[in-house]
């Protein structure tokens, strides 16, 4: 098994360094957080520009080896360093093996494939240099864009919960799509990152 990065969380794809955050972040991430677009499927509303600042400092990347620790990433271009988006993750089952993880990407880089290198690139992440068990994520049946993601990278749909999730104000169904390490390292559903 290849050695773990020095900072677990952190890695590289072509386009994107994806890390723990800053705190000069603190207003980046609340201007997207708030956008309608993004409140649409996300249940992370903060009330303040303070209120994320607070919710930034209290992260530890060591959550990563911890069961049920959760940890937002960021995720900035390579080039400028510029905040695009997010990754959140929950470590989760026996022996923090499993990781629920859930992506943002802010509207004015979307539809660039940013989303899709960020996730791909987290998988390889979890999978090869972190040997974590299996990946799955939960996502509205409405948010086609999630959708098409998680299909595109290999995941399947595991199942399908009606009326399971109370959001907003309303009972809502909830998809859970997942992958195995061995189907990752195999290329039975997905393909790993190229070298």
């Amino acid at each position: 098994m290849p050695q773990p990065p020095a900072t677990p969380g952190t890695f590289r794809t072509e386009r994107l360094v994806v890390g723990p955050f800053e705190a000069a972040d603190a207003s980046a991430l609340f201007a997207y957080r708030c956008s309608p677009e993004i409140q649409r499927f996300q249940p992370w509303s903060p009330e303040s520009e303070a209120a994320v600042a607070d919710f930034l400092a209290g992260q530890e990347l060591a959550a990563l080896t911890t069961r049920d620790a959760r940890l937002q990433l960021a995720i900035r271009s390579r080039g400028r360093g510029t905040l695009v988006g997010d990754l959140g993750l929950h470590v989760v089952g026996a022996g923090a093996s499993q990781v629920e993880v859930g992506f943002t990407i802010a509207p004015e880089h979307q539809g660039r494939g940013l989303g899709t290198e960020a996730v791909r690139g987290l998988l390889g992440h979890l999978f090869e240099d972190l040997g974590k068990h299996r990946v799955l994520a939960s996502v509205d049946p409405g948010n086609a864009a999630s959708l098409a993601l998680l299909r595109r990278l290999g995941l399947r749909l595991e199942a399908h919960h009606i009326a399971s999730y109370h959001f907003r104000g309303r009972w809502v169904d909830d998809l859970v799509f997942a992958m195995l390490r061995s189907e990752w390292l195999g290329g039975e559903l997905g393909s790993p990152p190229a070298s």
